[in-house]
């Protein structure tokens, strides 16, 4: 599939200059986050930054007065679904019927079911009614009120959640899923400090969304703000007494402090979160985030030492090695609540990023090359995993270079499909079947916010010219489900499935783009791996969960891993395009009756 603006009313975008283009790639490239302009604003209508760095390379939802004549034919999702009649439908049979354990949309528009009205969310939902900008029920007139036969994946002992989505049915947000304010509720217990690590962070939102008790407690913000963001940070931050700031070292050019996690310390306890969204509203309202909490760790006994209660997926002493590779001595404090806490139930392993050129066995230690570790030490045989995909999800796309074969498929890749007990060589003809899965423009267009979700996926036209052989693996975001089609990916995961989609070899929900920047680029021959910005994420194995080699997830099981997205994913169709935030959408409205336009 060959990159084309079709969807544009132009070919080309004269607002862009070519050093305008050249900037906003490499910013886009370290980042894959919207702007600090973007704080503040509603859902649809306003615009959506994409840059990095604080600058506004975003666009403005307008209402699409008289060009909608021309957009009879946008029907929604994937082109949309047309009421059948049982006369007109001409779709074969499914061989299964009403025992049909299916859930991928695509499935049910090409076979015919005894009953398909009684479907998830996007089984039998018709196309949804366009509103006008500022409607009052344009958020709740959402596809996914219909009803559902399935049931929501439930965390079970994984403790991964998605966040809790504004206009979809309650069902989906009652199992399985959370907001920030179930995070930091009293309930979870009784809260003395918190630590926030994040990129983009509205202080005063953040505070509300504290237990009213818990909003004067000492709260330390880890931030990777300068110039203006900075300022504008500084100035919410003096506002409130219990908060002190740590700016994050960022010394190499284009890198971010693109973290989310939390740490809550009870009076019993200290908790940890890890997950993929800002500390803004948007980011916490109609979007698909993922959200990982730790069991309340329980203080160790005293005269322990600084490195007992380990866990075997080394969980405490790899955080531990992640706050000291800040050099920050604000985080000294932190360094010692965990060391004081016993974190050997913690069954994740982590993998992280921060920023440096590491050379030695430190290289080991971070980036694509930290999961390629573990994959060999606790990674799946390989004689299982032969033949199965390697799929990617994520909400933004760097620069990835004009070779597929070097970076995307060579180092990168070779690192995901690594397995137990084997160095990990460059795959060339044995590398497995990639699958990214990455929202196209009906998916933004069809979504909850309509166009303005485009502004967080910030993938540029000038990238996505140099990299055309990208199309030829994306997949449509889908998740039926769980309940989430249409509220657009802001979350980050990665796994290993089987060709039947009904096993899973891993799985990793990180804040990790697909990015050089963010997973780390080999350079002298290997000798060293570059890493721009601070990334962190959970790996789940199976046998840290008891399991033998893999995670079932057929809802049948009784401890069906929650995965996020429908299963298996949709190639792209032969008229579909990726997201890209920098063209204008004019010709078709989105779910608000709008059109998109950059700024």
């Amino acid at each position: 599939m060959s990159w084309s603006l079709s969807d544009s009313d132009e070919s080309t975008n004269p607002s862009l200059s070519p050093h305008g283009e050249r900037q906003y790639e490499e910013e886009e490239d370290c980042t894959g986050e919207t702007s600090r302009i973007e704080q503040g604003r509603g859902s649809s209508g306003g615009q959506a930054s994409t840059s990095g760095s604080g600058d506004s390379s975003g666009g403005q939802a307008r209402p699409l007065g008289s060009r909608g004549q021309g957009s009879g034919d946008e029907t929604g999702h994937r082109g949309g679904k047309q009421k059948r009649s049982a006369k007109e439908d001409q779709r074969p049979e499914c061989q299964y019927g009403r025992q049909c354990y299916r859930k991928n949309p695509a499935h049910f528009q090409q076979y015919r079911h005894p009953v398909d009205s009684s479907s998830d969310e996007e089984k039998s939902s018709p196309p949804h009614k366009k509103l006008k900008t500022g409607s009052p029920s344009a958020a709740s007139s959402s596809s996914s009120s219909s009803s559902s036969s399935t049931h929501t994946a439930d965390p079970g002992p994984y403790t991964f959640y998605l966040t809790k989505v504004s206009g979809i049915a309650a069902k989906f947000n009652q199992t399985g899923a959370m907001h920030i304010t179930d995070i930091l509720s009293a309930e979870k217990g009784k809260l003395l400090a918190s630590a926030q690590f994040n990129y983009m962070i509205d202080i005063p939102w953040l505070i509300q969304q504290y237990p009213k008790e818990a909003r004067e407690k000492p709260l330390l913000i880890v931030h990777g703000d300068s110039g203006l963001s900075k300022v504008k940070l500084q100035e919410d931050a003096h506002r409130f007494s219990n908060i002190q700031l740590c700016q994050a070292r960022l010394e190499i050019m284009y890198g971010t402090h693109h973290s989310k996690m939390m740490f809550l310390l009870y009076d019993d306890g200290l908790r940890i979160a890890i997950h993929t969204a800002n500390l803004i509203h948007q980011d916490w309202h109609q979007k698909t985030q993922g959200v990982w909490l730790s069991p309340c760790f329980p203080k160790l006994p005293e005269g322990s030492a600084p490195t007992d209660g380990d866990s075997s997926t080394h969980f405490k002493s790899d955080l531990l090695a992640y706050l000291a590779a800040y050099r920050k001595s604000t985080l000294e404090e932190w360094r010692k609540h965990i060391q004081e806490h016993d974190m050997s139930q913690a069954r994740v392993h982590i993998v992280a990023s921060v920023p440096g050129r590491h050379q030695g066995g430190s290289k080991n230690h971070w980036g694509h090359l930290k999961l390629r570790q573990v994959f060999q030490a606790r990674g799946p045989p390989a004689d299982l995993v032969k033949g199965w995909p390697v799929i990617g999800q994520f909400s933004s796309i760097g620069s990835l270079g004009a070779d597929a074969q070097k970076w995307l498929c060579g180092e990168w890749l070779s690192s995901l499909a690594t397995f137990r007990g084997k160095p990990s060589l460059m795959l060339g003809s044995r590398q497995p079947q990639l699958q990214l899965i990455y929202p196209s423009v009906n998916n933004v267009r069809s979504s909850l916010e309509g166009y303005p979700a485009g502004g967080s996926l910030p993938y540029s036209i000038s990238t996505a010219r140099k990299q055309p052989y990208l199309n030829k693996f994306l997949h449509q975001w889908s998740a039926s489900a769980r309940g989430r089609t249409r509220a657009s990916p802001h979350i980050k995961t990665y796994t290993r499935t089987s060709p039947d989609c009904t096993r899973l070899a891993w799985f990793l929900v990180t804040s990790a783009n697909l990015s050089k920047a963010a997973w780390g680029a080999l350079e002298k021959n290997g000798a060293q791996l570059m890493i721009r910005s601070y990334e962190i994420g959970v790996l789940f194995l199976p046998q840290d969960f008891g399991e033998d080699t893999t995670f079932a997830v057929n809802t049948s099981c009784s401890e069906p891993f929650p995965i996020p997205y429908d299963l298996p994913p949709l190639p792209y169709g032969t008229n579909d395009q990726p997201w890209v935030v920098d063209i204008p959408y004019v010709n078709k409205p989105d779910s608000h009756g709008c059109v998109w336009q950059p700024s």
